[in-house]
């Protein structure tokens, strides 16, 4: 006679043995990296010189319309440039600098007063953004593309007195040209600001003040911080290159001056 308890038993078992295996089973595998291999994979010469010589002139063909053409927008002549503007430093001050920031906020109004129907009453760029001189001679649209090489648009931000007086503390201790317009004042012995001026009138305390940057500094770039505090910010969706090859294209002559808009005792 079959001992059923013993079968029951080992039964019992036997379904705890397909469970715990079943639960193994089905579990998640972690996987782990252990090795990477690669292969290069060289691009083979053809077979012949005159295969070779047909793809060349092929593609030639296929991109010289495109190129001439681009290179007939950049090298065209929009204006004259009497002396060479650079980033050199006088009172915190260079020429392309001076000439950047007055004609980004002269145009940049142009935009914002008919969008908004207000005016922007400072203009601050940075200096390491200006990628290289206006030299003397000819001024084409290449040379907007190799000063401003980079997408940056001209953006309008809402700031506060208080934040005008930082902006002012930032400059001062960073110590280089950062191109600037519509704002004035006096570096004191103290490395103090004395006699600001905003439009040509004294700062004054709870009023808003519309500046024109960069959105790279909107965004807090080179530690403009001050930015991050404004009460609005305008997107003009202008990019600071375009600004700079329109106004080429409306002058003959492009001027720039270093003027008193930051004196040093």
């Amino acid at each position: 006679m079959v001992n059923l308890k013993k079968y029951n038993d080992v039964l019992k078992l036997f379904v705890i043995f397909l469970t715990f295996f079943f639960i193994l089973s089905c579990s998640n595998k972690t996987l782990h990296l252990t090795k990477i291999e690669g292969k290069q994979l060289p691009i083979t010469e053809l077979a012949s010189s005159n295969a070779n010589n047909e793809l060349s002139n092929t593609i030639e063909n296929y991109i010289a319309p495109y190129r001439d053409h681009i290179n007939k927008d950049l090298d065209s002549i929009l204006a004259y440039c009497p002396v060479t503007l650079d980033k050199k430093s006088v009172n915190y001050q260079s020429t392309i600098g001076n000439m950047m920031a007055d004609v980004v906020l002269r145009k940049g109004n142009v935009v914002f007063e008919k969008r908004e129907n207000k005016s922007i009453s400072i203009c601050i760029l940075n200096n390491g953004g200006i990628r290289a001189i206006l030299p003397k001679g000819n001024v084409t649209a290449r040379n907007g593309f190799e000063i401003m090489p980079f997408e940056n648009s001209l953006v309008v931000i809402a700031l506060k007195a208080a934040q005008i007086q930082e902006l002012i503390a930032y400059f001062i201790k960073e110590k280089q040209a950062h191109p600037l317009a519509g704002l004035t004042f006096t570096i004191d012995k103290n490395s103090k600001p004395q006699n600001i001026l905003v439009q040509g009138k004294p700062l004054v305390t709870n009023q808003l003040y519309y500046v024109g940057t960069n959105d790279y500094l909107a965004n807090g770039g080179d530690n403009m911080t001050f930015f991050s505090k404004g009460e609005h910010i305008y997107d003009l969706d202008y990019k600071l290159r375009n600004i700079l090859i329109d106004y080429f294209k409306e002058v003959d002559t492009i001027t720039a001056r270093q003027d008193n808009r930051i004196l040093v005792e």
